[in-house]
């Protein structure tokens, strides 16, 4: 897996991201929304400069221009509900893209640390030979992606796969490392070094899901 992670350079980047962890500023649920689009504009833009492109000319009222246009098909898949305003950031960039949605949480049977992801809902195109873009704001465990991968197999073989995310953890990049094919590329924001007991990222930032649309009972 080649991962892009943008944490250890400054940028505008890093404003966002420490709006959304700072416990004074992202109580704002449609800043907080906000800033994880803008953070999924920026990197589907990095992502983009990986696409395929072919030369078109294009006719101005002035005259003619040859540009690099994007071949490529891509098809945008988010968890949800946390994974929608990701979402909608990259689709801001990708106006002619392809959307699923697959509905995984986490259960954790007798209120136990243990857990496991159940993913009840799935709409997806075909993704055969197209590019698939999988984006989740919260790489904690790698363990939702590992099960959206799985329930993902019987769409068709996509020619490639990114997954965007905003922070993840150290133990979540190496999972989704060993499940996902080599050539695999991972955008993320920021990555922290370790997991709560529970599975949640430390420092982390708390319940994307919860901070963007209100606390679930």
């Amino acid at each position: 897996m080649i991962i892009n992670r943008f944490d250890t350079s400054p940028s505008v980047l890093n404003t966002f991201i420490t709006e959304i962890r700072d416990v004074g500023i992202q109580k704002d649920a449609m800043r907080f929304r906000r800033n994880i689009e803008r953070i999924g504009e920026v990197l589907g833009y990095e992502m983009s400069k990986t696409l395929t492109y072919l030369e078109k000319e294009v006719i101005t009222p002035l005259g003619s221009k040859k540009i690099q246009s994007c071949t490529d098909q891509l098809v945008l898949c988010s968890v949800l509900r946390a994974g929608l305003p990701l979402h909608h950031g990259i689709l801001n960039y990708f106006d002619a893209a392809e959307n699923a949605f697959i509905s995984a949480y986490r259960h954790h049977p007798n209120d136990s640390d243990d857990f496991e992801v159940v993913v009840k809902y799935f709409a997806a195109p075909s993704l055969e030979n197209k590019v698939l873009v999988l984006t989740d704001p919260m790489l904690a465990t790698g363990k939702t992606l590992e099960n959206v991968l799985n329930v993902l197999k019987d769409h068709g073989t996509p020619k490639k796969i990114h997954i965007i995310s905003v922070i993840g953890s150290q133990p979540g990049v190496e999972k989704v490392k060993k499940v996902f094919p080599q050539d695999t590329q991972l955008w993320i924001a920021a990555i922290d070094d370790e997991l709560s007991s529970k599975g949640y990222i430390v420092p982390g930032l708390g319940d994307a899901g919860d901070l963007s649309y209100g606390i679930k009972l």
